[in-house]
């Protein structure tokens, strides 16, 4: 989980959720306070709402006039992002693909396209651990958007919806796309992620370079805080009644995380997750709890966050290291949680310690 602090004090706690089960942790967006001062002060600009399934909260500082339309531009720019990739439309593009026979070819938008060039890095950077082609196999668990009885599928039920899956029978040429087998996608582990990057592009180009930009837990920060500060974000601990784990300190990164506590069914006293590892159909059954990743883009991070999920703690932590991915992660050890961070991890705790001391 991921929490904005401000001078260490947590004002508000508004619960994020995904749309769709397959990302599964909350997050958390701490309100800012204490925003007062003179004439000269910047102006706080804080812009909510809900869009794809989920919240969105967004904060800017400006040192200039920023647009009157200002909120209306960003709805605009997440419509777009929905409209594009929302399952539940049917009109939508992946609603059209999904519904498209094989073979038969579809002209994309460049924002799906984009979209789908991440997905591909991530799937086969990860072995096939992200695979946005999942959805039947989390509908077939139950944990899609049709809610079903707790039950365990039979292995013929796996192997079934497993032949009706895999990035691989996805062909893309430019802006043209089809498929060799019957698969359908489902981008919501990573268009969350585009959307911050979308809005957070839209506010730059805007010459407003001092944001926050949180989509359902994701996020990308942009300059520096009211204070003039690095953003304070508290990685939290998963736990129904969160709990601030560790503080860090960030901007112009994008923060993405994925976690493993909150979506399950258990049955004869096994716990069965809502994260499916797409290679083998099935709940993962390793301990990592949560995994928060630190990238350039929202897309990626978000992405790499379900990825490493995925693939557990010892080949996560492996990859992400061969990879240079900066990564942070929680892994059950009993009754309690250990922390991991990646060599890459390593300047946003020192940034914490430079923070504390200053504070």
């Amino acid at each position: 989980m991921i929490s904005v602090v401000n001078n260490n004090r947590v004002n508000a706690i508004t619960g994020l959720f995904d749309r769709a089960s397959f990302l599964l942790y909350s997050l958390f967006l701490v309100a800012l306070t204490g925003l007062t001062g003179c004439d000269s002060s910047p102006e706080i600009i804080k812009i909510s709402g809900t869009k794809m399934g989920t919240s969105y909260h967004i904060t800017v500082v400006a040192d200039q006039p920023a647009p009157a339309d200002l909120a209306q531009r960003i709805e605009a720019a997440l419509d777009l992002v929905d409209q594009s990739m929302s399952t539940y439309k049917s009109n939508s593009e992946i609603s059209q693909f999904n519904a498209q026979p094989v073979a038969e070819p579809q002209m994309i938008s460049p924002q799906f396209a984009d979209v789908l060039d991440v997905s591909k890095l991530v799937w086969e950077q990860s072995a096939g651990a992200f695979d946005p082609t999942v959805g039947p196999l989390v509908d077939l668990w139950g944990f899609g958007p049709v809610p079903t009885d707790d039950v365990v599928p039979a292995d013929e039920q796996i192997a079934q919806a497993l032949e009706n899956t895999g990035y691989q029978h996805l062909d893309m040429d430019m802006q043209m796309i089809s498929k060799s087998s019957p698969i359908r996608l489902d981008l919501s582990a990573v268009a969350k992620g585009y959307a911050v990057d979308q809005v957070a592009d839209l506010l730059e180009m805007l010459a407003l370079p001092d944001y926050l930009v949180e989509i359902g837990g994701e996020m990308r920060l942009g300059g520096f805080n009211p204070d003039g500060q690095p953003w304070r974000i508290a990685v939290e601990m998963p736990a129904v009644i969160p709990q601030v784990q560790r503080v860090i300190a960030a901007h112009n990164v994008a923060i993405a995380t994925s976690g493993d506590y909150r979506n399950y069914f258990e049955q004869d006293g096994v716990r069965y997750s809502h994260t499916i590892d797409p290679r083998t159909g099935r709940p993962i059954r390793h301990n990592l709890a949560s995994v928060t990743v630190v990238g350039e883009t929202c897309a990626e991070a978000d992405a790499w966050a379900t990825a490493l999920m995925v693939l557990g703690e010892e080949q996560g932590m492996a990859l992400a290291e061969q990879l240079g991915l900066a990564i942070y992660m929680l892994v059950k050890d009993g009754e309690e949680f250990k922390a991991l961070s990646s060599e890459a991890f390593a300047p946003y705790l020192l940034a914490t310690k430079s923070t504390e001391q200053e504070a």
